[in-house]
């Protein structure tokens, strides 16, 4: 396959490889070469009309464009402006138990709804839908279940960055060769915890209180100052109740040596934490974020419906996942709009969305500054575009929950969770939020990971082959020759696999990070 017409209605193509001029397109010769992930002009068009994609206008032209031509950043201009007021029209879908043979099967010529529509679609993996899977992870006292062991070293101030590091450091060279089942020692430095005003205080507490909750987190030191804003006393009220043999705390100005106090401490942890052993947990237990940055021309053909079929078949088996990124849903929120449950989360949503304009808007800033230099690169527009593409990674399933930033997980199925579209920022939110793992599609690569194991899936198959050690699975085949249903299963495995244990490689590489919305002054 060499190009792509997603939806009937649309009159732009995108080249799923480089097409050079003169190649036949749509029965329409290509006037100048189009690079993989572009868009080239299907018919004539003028000036002010609007180009179609995934079925949907994803901007207008400044200029006219000939038939065979590119089109890309430099002559579209979005249409979207403004607060604008929504009307809840339900659009529902029965998942469970669907599956077919044609679900994202691209062909050179698609007779088939768009992926950007509201219609159904498909499973896309027969018959899985109907038989339970498992995974072996972690169960809890309190419940949950985790799909790592691990000890996390976390600083209620920054100031104390630096000491939970070298607790971490020579914890880890003390227990090497003897770790039990502690697969990782991590310390997760930030630079708040001080100096901060209202919100940005709140969410900096509401965060770590979070982590220190958090399933993949056998154990828990949590560090302190003794004069920062973040006091260890009101910070122990917001967390509330925990495992005292597993979670210890302590302030640092309060003990003579803090790195050897530190690792009494972790010793006490570790005795506990390392006898935890994996057990069969259905896939109902598993959360999984949804997440995509470096986006591309083929982010919407490839890797993100994979995510959508992926977040289809886990829904029904009654897990659940979580989508962020709310300026990326500029443009598409209709469409999760109107599969919202009841009138209520509609209205919630309704609030996500209208909310992060108004930030946008308190801050002097245009809402819609939006794609970036690296995905205007790889093919993508405008922001419709982007959030278009964007939305395919929750597939069609019902919006059952809508999450606040910081806010963890009440119900099962799809959630809306309020973030920013920053990478590190949004991957830890959906960490935060109760995700145990975040799935991130990506067509310009990234090695970052957060909190908990950040899987990255290219959505071209050239940067899976140039960044191996970034990759952990290529999309890119949905753009040759494989179909969503041969790629499906293989990647549902991939993903068990590594809530299984399996490491992904921002965990081999040690690559793991946390960073905290901030939108206030810092004192």
């Amino acid at each position: 396959m060499r190009y792509i017409k997603i939806n009937p209605a649309d009159n732009v193509a995108v080249a799923l490889q480089d097409l050079p001029k003169g190649e036949v397109v749509e029965g329409v010769k290509l006037q100048m070469d189009i690079p993989r992930g572009h868009k080239v002009v299907l018919g004539e068009l003028k000036a002010g009309n609007n180009v179609i994609k995934y079925g949907y206008p994803i901007g207008h032209l400044t200029r006219d464009a000939a038939a065979g031509t590119l089109v890309d950043h430099s002559c579209i201009k979005t249409n979207l402006e403004g607060l604008l007021e929504y009307k809840y029209e339900p659009w529902k879908a029965e998942i469970a138990g669907q599956s077919g043979n044609d679900a994202g099967s691209f062909t050179e010529r698609s007779d088939s709804e768009g992926l950007g529509g509201n219609a159904p679609r498909p499973l896309g993996v027969q018959g899985d839908s109907r038989s339970r899977r498992s995974f072996c992870g972690f169960r809890r006292a309190d419940g949950q279940v985790g799909i790592r062991n691990q000890i996390w070293i976390i600083p209620t101030v920054g100031c104390v960055n630096g000491i939970c590091e070298e607790i971490a450091r020579r914890f880890r060279e003390e227990i090497q060769g003897r770790n039990g089942s502690v697969d990782a020692v991590v310390a997760f430095p930030h630079n708040y915890g001080c100096s901060q005003l209202g919100p940005d205080h709140q969410n900096t507490r509401t965060i770590l209180a979070d982590m220190v909750h958090h399933p993949n987190a056998g154990g828990v030191l949590v560090v302190s100052l003794g004069c920062e804003n973040n006091q260890l006393d009101s910070f122990i009220e917001l967390v509330g109740p925990v495992n005292e043999a597993r979670v210890k705390m302590f302030t640092c100005q309060q003990v003579e040596n803090e790195v050897e106090f530190g690792l009494q401490k972790l010793r006490e942890i570790f005795a506990v934490c390392s006898l935890d052993r994996r057990v069969d947990v259905p896939v109902s237990e598993l959360r999984v974020g949804l997440k995509c940055g470096g986006s591309d021309g083929l982010s919407g053909i490839t890797a993100n419906p994979l995510l959508g079929v992926f977040s289809d078949w886990i829904v029904a088996q009654g897990g659940t996942t979580v989508l962020t990124e709310v300026p990326e849903m500029f443009g598409a929120e209709t469409i999760l709009m109107n599969r919202c449950q009841d009138k209520a989360t509609f209205d919630d949503t309704v609030s996500l969305i209208n909310d992060f304009k108004e930030y946008f808007i308190s801050q002097g800033m245009p809402v819609y500054e939006n794609p970036s230099p690296g995905n205007k690169a790889g093919g993508i527009s405008t922001l419709e575009e982007k959030s278009l593409g964007c939305t395919q990674k929750c597939g069609s399933s019902t919006v059952r929950g809508v999450l606040k930033y910081g806010e963890r997980l009440k119900v099962k199925g799809l959630n809306l969770l309020s973030a920013p579209g920053n990478d590190l920022v949004a991957s830890t939110a959906l960490a935060a939020a109760g995700c145990q793992i975040v799935l991130f599609t990506t067509g310009r690569g990234t090695p970052f990971g957060s909190f908990v194991p950040t899987m990255k899936i290219s959505t071209n198959t050239p940067l899976y082959e140039h960044k191996g050690g970034w990759i952990d699975f290529n999309a890119g085949v949905l753009a040759q020759d494989k179909t969503m249903d041969e790629v499906a299963p293989h990647f549902i495995e991939a993903v068990l696999a590594a809530a299984s244990g399996e490491p992904v490689n921002n965990e081999v590489h040690n690559y793991r990070e946390i960073a905290i919305f901030k939108t206030g002054v810092t004192l």
